[in-house]
């Protein structure tokens, strides 16, 4: 990871490939142009990219853009919609051959936008976690359905049991539902809940503004696992988890330090 000068105080980052302090870029049509230039200067900061909703069913050079990807040590993976896309076409074997034609060790498994029992969806999670990574993510793409934190932490739970790496909790990327209020703004109670029962590193949370980003950084500290995060905020975001912005400029300084800022200011 680039420093280009010391600077006391900054949190410690866990070097790639790392199990926290994960960061999902959701690449929704860029160029292989574009992703060469993302990567020159993002690849250090960038964990996974989600080639997202269906958008790999229509981008031009598909193969080149999944081999730049991986040369760069990040890892690409289709958006859970296309896995729901297969599901309700009946196509289930036709998405893990589509996998295996692009060499995708990675996976997710959802059910945002169909009506799927768990029971079949932990069946999914449990087949293909025998070859590959899975991610699953719980919660509804739907602004009008409401899920009770019960429910939020058995599907996880039982996600996990059944071979997840990591749960995905929706934000979709708006940042408009699931975990989040229709106006952006985080559901504190649900989110309380959820991490008094799931381990939070085995979560990742979907964050992509940055009020949503600030407030998970201050709630579990800079190696928290944030996804649906824009090409363009991926530098930003760093920051933010390194207190390198003001939105976070004081989580990370000592608090004597602290102390003697503001004695300086009176």
């Amino acid at each position: 990871m680039a420093k280009n000068f010391e600077l006391p105080y900054i949190p410690e980052r866990p070097e790639k490939p790392r199990e926290a302090g994960v960061t999902m870029m959701m690449d929704k049509g860029l160029s292989l142009r574009e992703v060469e230039n993302f990567i020159e200067a993002n690849g250090d900061y960038t964990d996974i990219a989600k080639l997202g909703f269906g958008t790999a069913y229509v981008v031009k050079d598909l193969e080149q853009k999944i081999k730049l990807y991986k040369e760069a040590n990040i890892r690409p993976y289709f958006g859970g919609t296309l896995f729901e896309l297969f599901i309700a076409r009946n196509k289930f074997s036709d998405f893990q051959k589509l996998l295996d034609k692009y060499d995708l060790d990675l996976c997710e498994v959802s059910d945002g936008s169909i009506i799927l029992k768990h029971e079949d969806k932990l069946n999914y999670i449990s087949t293909l976690s025998k070859n590959r990574t899975v991610m699953s993510e719980v919660g509804s793409k739907d602004e009008g359905i409401i899920i009770s934190p019960a429910k939020w932490i058995k599907m996880m739970s039982t996600e996990l049991e059944a071979g997840s790496w990591k749960v995905i909790a929706e934000g979709r990327e708006s940042g408009t539902v699931g975990v989040f209020r229709p106006n952006g703004t985080a559901h504190t109670y649900l989110i309380n809940k959820i991490i008094a029962k799931i381990d939070p590193n085995r979560i990742l949370w979907e964050a992509p503004k940055k009020t949503q980003q600030v407030w998970f950084i201050r709630l579990f500290g800079p190696n928290v696992n944030l996804g649906n995060i824009a090409p363009y905020e991926i530098i930003p975001l760093e920051c933010l988890r390194l207190g390198l912005r003001g939105d976070t400029f004081f989580e990370f300084l000592p608090e004597e330090v602290e102390q003697q800022l503001k004695q300086k200011a009176e």
